[in-house]
């Protein structure tokens, strides 16, 4: 299920992570038999746009709607379970957080392998879907709601604080604590102006925040961006539900935090990046601690995150042609974010989510 072309040779953590691999999806016609069969649910089915799984909302006649997910077949079923057991530890710890349900099938079982009619093997579960827009089609929100926004995220922290897994500790390459391992793709950015500024931030990174072995740690979710957060503007609470756990990993708290801030920065050029992280970082507080130390080096890790997109997406959109489009959808904001970066002094950028 490889298919990287032969003159390519990703890094080992991204051919591990799975990022070298190429979307294999089913015809339509299997997957409703797969939610026939396995979850008794027949009815409207979406597809969503995912980078190598099936993944489809189904809406029956009778109201009911779950998200139906089958595996790439070349997803470890360790890691298909790091994900199960965490939403159901997450149930248990604090279960008016809206993230999804495990829905067993008819059997009872979280998840399932099927044999696809391709020959190969998959791995089938559904979770409950969750109504909300996504936060990146949301023009404006207030900082009030960004506020509520890090609450979520905070909560979600404390609710995963003591989850372990077999699978935790693997290795993943959107985690920024292994950002130097995926350098060698700067070979990938061609345009030699742009190649300079990745060059140049992540020289900067690994100097000021590429040593994370002294952080506090734990399983964090490490992908609340803005498309996998929903919201609703009329709700009180605003997040209506937090998404894809599918990069849950043993990380750094300051990493996980980051990696939302980095989602959280403007698209478009402007002079204070962080007017939206520090609403989020008010929030967060509001709930969960963070140190001195902490507060200073995210704004560092997320730059981090914006360079790890960078080079992820440049590879993997070169791989994948046909799914380019996906795969680049933000990476051009890139560009400006790394230069802002780049223009500010290393303690001006420690000293951004300090109100």
């Amino acid at each position: 299920m490889h298919n990287v072309p032969s003159s390519i040779f990703p890094p080992p953590i991204v051919a591990g992570g799975g990022l070298d691999t190429r979307a294999a999806h089913l015809p339509l016609s299997e997957v409703q038999r797969v939610a026939r069969t396995r979850y008794g649910i027949t009815g409207d089915f979406k597809r969503f746009a995912t980078e190598k799984d099936d993944s489809y909302r189904i809406r029956a006649a009778d109201g009911r709607a779950i998200v139906l997910k089958i595996a790439n077949p070349a997803e470890l079923a360790v890691e298909v379970d790091l994900q199960v057991e965490l939403l159901r530890y997450i149930e248990r710890t604090d279960p008016t957080l809206p993230v999804p349900r495990v829905v067993p099938d008819v059997t009872g079982s979280m998840r399932s392998e099927y044999a696809a009619a391709d020959g190969t093997t998959r791995i089938v579960r559904a979770m409950s879907y969750l109504v909300g827009t996504p936060l990146d089609m949301i023009d404006g929100e207030t900082g009030a709601q960004r506020e509520l926004l890090g609450e979520h995220v905070a909560r979600l922290r404390l609710a995963t604080a003591d989850f372990s897994h077999p699978g935790d500790g693997r290795k993943l390459a959107w985690d920024v604590q292994h950002l130097a391992e995926i350098a060698p793709l700067l070979s990938e950015v061609h345009d030699r102006q742009q190649r300079a500024l990745v060059e140049a931030a992540l020289e900067r990174f690994v100097a000021v925040a590429g040593d994370c072995r002294d952080l506090r740690r734990q399983v964090l979710h490490n992908d609340v961006n803005r498309s996998n957060t929903l919201v609703d503007c009329q709700n009180p609470q605003f997040v209506t539900g937090m998404i894809d756990f599918g990069d849950a990993v043993r990380t750094a708290i300051a990493i996980d935090l980051s990696t939302t801030l980095a989602g959280n920065l403007p698209a478009e050029p402007t002079e204070d990046a962080f007017a939206r992280g520090r609403d989020i970082v008010r929030g967060y507080l509001r709930v969960a601690d963070l140190t001195e130390h902490e507060l200073a080096l995210a704004p560092h890790l997320a730059m981090g995150r914006v360079i790890t997109r960078t080079l992820l997406t440049t590879f993997r959109a070169r791989i994948f042609p046909e799914n380019a489009q996906y795969i680049t959808r933000i990476r051009d904001h890139g560009w400006w974010q790394l230069r802002w970066f780049l223009d500010r002094s290393v303690e001006e950028i420690s000293g951004s989510l300090i109100s």
